[in-house]
């Protein structure tokens, strides 16, 4: 059986609907930010970089969302979350899903995590203000170049849109107007409709 370590509220979010959405056998722990539980030995024995998600396989640990949730695809394939059958559909969800790993999510981190990349207390403060706009630049690219309804790679529903709908989740917050986006606002909407989604948000904001 698989260990999911998770915290609410994080990109976390994407590699448990797809473990819901696949049916795979796992245990959820959640780490309390709150009380540094990812900054704790034991955690940091699962996961040296002291973040989230990562996912305890019989094989090994993994970490990083794109590869967790290519993991949970290929592990699955009955659940077709992925086109595991067409390399170069396969190819453009990997394009997709590390556009918004290493471009997206790095933008929003910018708001709550400038730390990371500086010390100066204006520089950090630049970084918050830039986000609305970095944010939102990132979703029209998205919005006009790179979604294709319904779903992110057209009919297909994948993991992708998990990835999607965690990051688009966190808009509001970023200062950035979601009625922007038309068609990303519609997605968001369908995910939220979605009974494996509503049963994920639904553990993840329970007390625990």
């Amino acid at each position: 059986m698989l260990t999911f370590y998770y915290a609410p509220n994080t990109c976390a979010l994407a590699s448990h609907i797809a473990l819901e959405s696949a049916g795979a056998r796992y245990e959820a722990v959640r780490v309390s930010f709150a009380q540094q539980e990812q900054r704790s030995a034991e955690y940091l024995r699962i996961n040296p970089k002291g973040r989230v998600p990562a996912l305890v396989t019989e094989r090994g640990i993994l970490t990083e969302t794109p590869a967790i949730l290519q993991f949970i695809a290929q592990t699955h394939p009955a659940a077709q979350l992925a086109p595991l059958d067409d390399a170069f559909e396969m190819a453009r969800l990997n394009a997709f899903n590390s556009y918004l790993c290493s471009t997206v999510h790095v933008a929003h981190a910018h708001r709550m995590r400038g730390y990371r990349w500086a010390d100066d207390p204006a520089a950090l403060e630049a970084m918050k203000k830039k986000v609305p706009q970095s944010v939102g630049e990132c979703f029209e690219l998205i919005e006009r170049e790179f979604f294709v309804s319904p779903w992110v790679l057209g009919e297909r529903y994948t993991v992708s849109d998990m990835y999607l709908f965690t990051l688009a989740n966190w808009l509001e917050a970023d200062g950035v107007d979601a009625a922007r986006f038309p068609k990303l606002a519609a997605h968001r909407e369908r995910m939220r409709a979605d009974p494996v989604v509503r049963r994920v948000l639904e553990s993840e904001t329970s007390v625990q």
